[in-house]
């Protein structure tokens, strides 16, 4: 028999979702995204609303921003999402918003969610309306907008970037849901708050929704719903992390991985494998980018960098997941701690430009090969010197064309294995190398 539960009276309002319920009403109620508060405090003051691309992770509170300005500035609106909206709608809403300006001067105000979805030629649609004045656009996206949306367009707008919510914020958030989200007493045991906060990986939707599920399975005692974390741990499953290998997650999880390597710290290039695989990112893709690490970012100063990686690559190969992952976790670790050197980079970017600014020179008579008589009558390689005749195998000739006499492309480093590099070079060319 279930418990019994005292009910204030029911609202209309409480069949809608949590997250809807406890929207705020105003900028006061608005939680998170403080960075952006000067600029939108500034926009309220000067009564003067400009067309805004809200950019961020989900459940970050761009959609309600923007709704809360919609409110403020009280002009004419209207909303659309990018997924749904046809055609024949989005120029019925651009008819309106024409009309209404011949009329009364007024803009509309144009809310369009996920307005990345739109191609090329449905965002330039809205050029001409947004030039005239007729629409002030507010927009959020997920993805990046100068990969997403067409330069035009983002001309005319001011991009704000939104972050992951803190977990004080997200504690915020509940805490107000807990308050006045609910029409019955709600109890939460010990740790149910922080592994909610810390599940919802900074997304106040994804809090919100597994709180009400929690809700709905949890037990009654002496009229209170108990939420125990067992139960919020059967609603939570197995926390998808948010990625999108084609999004910026993908490329900001990457970038602190390699960071991290290259900063020699082997703990924080762990963690960061350890998200990339645990979201579902393609082994062999990391694989390939510490190989490019080993010679990027190690190269001579540990010649044995590039054999440990493609060695953790056929590993892998061999054995598979999950099994797998120690070696490229073992690879990691050794490429961290590794002396670093980024000369042999710079050895090739510096003759890749040489190579497209001075074109194709020739070839010096003494390197060419003389297979034929007719060559070796023309001069080839009758000057070259065998380094093999001479002591240690080494004898001073010029090797480049005589135009990059005078270059240089490796600068060895005084670490790991290019301090011996380094010596060897001045003992045989002296200060020409």
């Amino acid at each position: 028999m279930l418990g019994k539960l005292e009910f204030r009276q029911i609202q209309k309002e409480d069949y809608l979702p949590l997250a809807e319920r406890i929207r705020p009403k105003n900028l006061k109620e608005f939680v998170g995204q403080r960075h952006l508060m000067d600029f939108i405090n500034g926009l309220l003051k000067e009564k003067k609303l400009c067309s805004l691309i809200f950019w961020g992770p989900p459940g970050t509170g761009k959609t309600t921003l923007a709704r809360l300005l919609q409110l403020h500035f009280g002009y004419p609106s209207a909303s659309f999402s990018a997924v749904t909206a046809s055609i024949k709608e989005i120029k019925q809403i651009m008819q309106l918003a024409e009309r209404g300006w011949k009329e009364g001067k007024q803009p509309t105000i144009l809310f369009v969610d996920e307005i990345h979805r739109f191609n090329r030629a449905q965002q330039d649609a809205f050029l001409p309306y947004l030039e005239k004045g007729i629409i002030i656009l507010l927009a959020t996206t997920t993805e990046n907008p100068s990969f997403y949306l067409t330069a035009p367009l983002l001309s005319r707008c001011k991009v704000l970037p939104f972050y992951s919510l803190s977990p004080k914020e997200l504690t915020i958030i509940l805490e107000r849901a807990l308050k006045i989200g609910f029409c019955f007493p709600i109890h939460l045991e010990k740790d149910v708050l922080n592994l909610l906060i810390n599940a919802s990986q900074g997304d106040a939707r994804v809090a919100l929704r597994a709180l009400e599920l929690s809700i709905d399975f949890a037990q009654i005692e002496k009229g209170i719903k108990v939420i125990s974390l067992e139960t919020l741990k059967t609603v939570l499953g197995n926390i998808t992390l948010r990625y999108d290998r084609s999004g910026d997650e993908h490329y900001h999880l990457i970038s602190a991985f390699i960071k991290s390597m290259r900063g020699s710290d082997p703990d924080a290039a762990v963690y960061w494998l350890e998200r990339m695989l645990e979201a579902g990112e393609d082994p062999l893709y990391i694989l390939r980018r510490m190989l490019i690490f080993a010679s990027e970012d190690i190269g001579n100063a540990d010649p044995q960098a590039i054999q440990v990686a493609v060695s953790a690559l056929h590993a892998f190969q061999a054995v598979g997941m999950p099994e797998g992952v120690l070696n490229i976790v073992q690879a990691v670790i050794y490429l961290a701690t590794a002396p670093k050197s980024n000369a042999v980079l710079t050895a090739h970017e510096l003759a890749q430009k040489d190579v497209k600014d001075y074109g194709s020179l020739s070839v010096p008579l003494h390197l060419r090969n003389a297979p034929t008589p007719l060559m070796q009558k023309l001069g080839y390689g009758i000057t070259y010197k065998y380094p093999h005749d001479y002591p240690e195998g080494h004898v001073k000739q010029k090797y480049l064309p005589p135009l990059l006499q005078k270059k240089r492309y490796y600068y060895p480093t005084n670490r790991g294995y290019e301090r011996l590099i380094k010596a060897r070079l001045k003992k045989w060319w002296g200060e020409d190398k």
